[in-house]
């Protein structure tokens, strides 16, 4: 299981963060029924064990990029198509702990990290992947009618790192269009509205 507490010099911090959203985004698997996996998700294209597979698969970037300091073009396709085999749950699971692993070993938030798009801070990589976690897990409590309130904390992190670069995001095709939001809506609402989705 992910770690409860990380680095306790650093209230949140990119660490503490991550592991939250690793932890919600875990529960969120484990309540998934058996006949659950092929619903539908807010994610249009993808059913829920498409959107867990893609969860799952991003984990498994980490450790060879942050870990082992190497490239996406070395790992070439290594982590596309099914990687959930025949128990989801267990293959979420060793991927996210050897994912928090990888971003807590000493360093790695300060090492530049290869990625498709170029070169970035170890913390910057693990701040878009707590983000993304996020986001999808509100995307998987939805599709199997789960509690899909996301923790405050969690929520301000995101929002702070989404806003710098919020326009951008639906150019880059991995998001629908920001949705406007009603005048003082809660965070959430605001930061799944940045991201196209109607909280």
């Amino acid at each position: 299981m992910v770690p409860q507490a990380v680095d306790p010099r650093v209230p949140d911090s990119p660490l503490d963060r991550h592991a939250q959203a690793l932890r919600l985004f875990g529960e969120r698997v484990r309540a998934v029924a058996d006949n659950q996996w092929d619903a539908p998700t807010p994610c249009t294209e993808w059913s829920v064990r498409d959107l867990v597979n893609h969860v799952t698969a991003e984990q498994l970037w980490i450790p060879p990029l942050v870990a082992e300091g190497r490239t996406v073009e070395e790992l070439a396709d290594a982590f596309s198509g099914d990687v959930l085999g025949t128990d989801p749950v267990d293959a979420w699971d060793r991927a996210s702990v050897a994912a928090h692993a990888a971003f807590n070993t000493p360093g790695a938030l300060d090492r530049t990290v290869r990625l498709s798009y170029g070169p970035a801070l170890g913390s910057a990589y693990c701040s878009e992947l707590t983000v993304d976690c996020a986001v999808h897990a509100w995307d998987l409590s939805r599709a199997i009618g789960a509690d899909d309130r996301l923790p405050d904390g969690l929520v301000e992190f995101a929002i702070k790192e989404v806003m710098p670069y919020a326009d951008g995001l639906a150019a880059s095709g991995m998001f629908a269009a920001p949705l406007e939001v009603p005048q003082g809506a809660n965070a959430q609402t605001r930061l799944l509205g940045l991201l196209g989705r109607d909280g």
